[in-house]
């Protein structure tokens, strides 16, 4: 690729975003909605279930926090499934086809556009953290790391929901396919009891998936202690989802309207 052709498919995907962007503030509810439900969660388990568990060594909102920083990217790109069976269903993607731009950037700008609103609802739940009594143990740094591998996963993750979006031309079709796996994902994880809690053959799940290696990461940073075997483990999941489904949600993309 040409250095003007990276340019323009730069300047087409940072255009798309934009499209996105002014999609998402014309729509208050759908941002409202994926900062509040974090924040139920928060407060549930930090007021009317943290009293009843237990976790040696940490007080229980420094342990919950990783937690709820995953579940609000993990949910949060199930709204890439949604907005792009809508556009799908709407006939906006065949018109992006035609015109005179970068394929990539309709898929790269959705993503992006994804990328700075996980930006915005992270930095909302480390707010609403600090104000719960959520505390860095390992330092501001620990927490910026442990912030960029939440992002990281939330980006592969809108890949992943890209490619499913692009499948379903339904948005009702497209979210019920998404919910399920997604709780599946962060409910069987660590994300808020320790996994000894759980069944063995749940934990035989639930530690070895990628929301769990993310919480698992996320922990080793913000509290301390040995992290680089888990960080590496959050990385390499992040990475396979990013390469696998982006290759998938491009192929479906190339494929529309043959």
């Amino acid at each position: 690729m040409t250095t003007t052709a990276m340019l323009t498919a730069f300047s087409d995907t940072a255009a798309v975003a934009g499209r996105n962007l002014r999609t998402l503030l014309r729509t208050p509810q759908a941002l409202v909605f994926a900062t509040i439900q974090p924040m139920i969660f928060v407060l549930l388990f930090r007021y009317a279930f943290g009293g009843a568990i237990r976790v040696p060594g940490v007080n229980y909102v420094d342990y919950l926090m990783p937690g709820v920083f995953a579940q609000a990217v993990a949910f949060g790109a199930i709204g890439t499934a949604v907005g792009l069976s809508a556009d799908l269903r709407s006939g906006i993607l065949v018109r992006f086809r035609t015109l005179p731009m970068a394929r990539i950037a309709v898929l790269a700008g959705r993503t992006l556009a994804d990328l700075i609103r996980n930006l915005l609802v992270v930095a909302v739940m480390v707010g609403v953290g600090f104000a719960v009594g959520f505390r860095a143990a390992n330092g501001a740094a620990g927490l910026a790391a442990a912030l960029a591998l939440v992002v990281a996963f939330g980006y592969a993750a809108s890949w992943a929901c890209t490619a499913l979006g692009l499948r379903v031309s339904d948005p009702e079709a497209a979210q019920a396919a998404a919910v399920p796996v997604v709780f599946l994902l962060v409910f069987t994880a660590s994300s808020f009891v320790p996994a000894t809690a759980m069944p063995g053959w749940l934990q035989a799940f639930g530690t070895h998936q990628p929301v769990n290696a993310l919480v698992a990461a996320e922990r080793a940073l913000i509290l301390g202690g040995p992290a680089a075997r888990d960080v590496l483990i959050s990385l390499a999941w992040s990475g396979g989802i990013l390469l696998v489904f982006g290759l998938l949600a491009a192929r479906s993309y190339a494929r529309m309207g043959r």
